[in-house]
């Protein structure tokens, strides 16, 4: 099992090291001038060949890049061209925003989309079944920056109870939260209902029925625990999804996050900031994918056994 973690965890490097070629690629063949841009329009042409050569951006691509690259190996993301600011001190002061975020967002889809599709499969052919896949099917196709609109339409103007901007309070969180994790939810429960019809035709369920087993003790024990296996890999897929789609989320709500801060940062072209969070996101999403490949073995005893046999 130690094996295979480093193994997944070496597969890290070259993920890691792509996403950084093109990130680095983009941003810098992108039209602009960011010595212009933090100089303003009055400024000459002298002063901005000045900052080229300060910052370094009069050298060549792969001179630049290779900078960049020690650098981020030492843990240096480079210091932001608008706040003069270390860019991993701007990465970590806005991070646990967005940390919270994703992960209030992924405890509300899990905790309405698992529910709703156990209940669909469990109800298959009814009106239940009927209006639990309506509301997945809503979820999913209806995009979040519109939810996020007539959420403060209703709740921040009809109904003046929930605040339409910031993070002061938990009443900020509300909005975000739904935004954020109804597309998960509608993934989890339509996931959740086509591994549970499945799961209750396999064999197994059938003897444990015929055994005389409770339905209860049939579906925590014997059903649970199959179809959680598909449903990890979505939640685990889609809260990388949230870590990146927050962005949406935090620049409609106002909310100083890791998201909002990559968004100024493109806007005012600024370069260390843009690579660095993006850099910091993609590490994140490979953690998150790595974790939900050794819950695979907590939920599925066989599948720690092939862990065994293969080392």
């Amino acid at each position: 099992m130690l094996r295979y973690f480093l193994r997944r965890l070496l597969l890290l490097i070259p993920v890691l090291l792509g996403v950084s070629v093109v990130i680095f690629s983009i941003v810098h063949l992108a039209p602009g001038d960011p010595a212009e841009v933090m100089l303003g329009p009055s400024a000459t042409q002298e002063d901005i060949a000045n900052l080229r050569e300060q910052l370094g951006l009069n050298r060549p691509l792969y001179v630049q890049y290779g900078a960049f690259l020690g650098n981020a190996l030492r843990g240096d993301l480079g210091r932001s061209m608008r706040s003069n600011a270390p860019v991993v001190e701007e990465i970590m002061d806005r991070f646990p925003a967005t940390l919270t975020l994703a992960v209030l967002g992924m405890a509300f889809a899990i905790g309405i989309g698992l529910p709703l599709g156990l209940l669909a499969a469990l109800k298959q052919n009814t009106w239940i079944d009927a209006l639990c896949s309506f509301v997945a099917l809503a979820g999913f196709s209806i995009p979040n920056f519109w939810i996020a609109l007539m959420l403060m339409l209703l709740f921040s103007i009809y109904i003046p109870i929930l605040p339409s901007s910031g993070i002061d309070s938990w009443k900020n969180l509300v909005m975000p939260t739904i935004v954020l994790g109804v597309q998960t939810m509608a993934v989890i429960a339509r996931m959740t209902r086509s591994s549970m019809l499945e799961v209750i035709r396999q064999d197994y369920v059938r003897t444990a029925r015929a055994k005389g087993i409770s339905d209860r003790l049939v579906l925590t024990r014997h059903i649970l625990s199959n179809v959680m296996i598909p449903v990890v890999t979505i939640a685990g897929l889609y809260f990388g999804h949230s870590l990146g789609g927050v962005v949406v989320t935090e620049t409609v709500f106002s909310i100083p996050g890791l998201g909002r801060l990559i968004v100024d940062a493109i806007r005012s072209h600024d370069y260390p900031v843009v690579q660095g969070g993006v850099l910091f996101f993609a590490l994140c999403v490979g953690v998150v994918n790595l974790l939900v490949d050794m819950l695979y073995a907590a939920l599925d005893p066989r599948i720690k056994a092939q862990y065994r046999a293969a080392r």
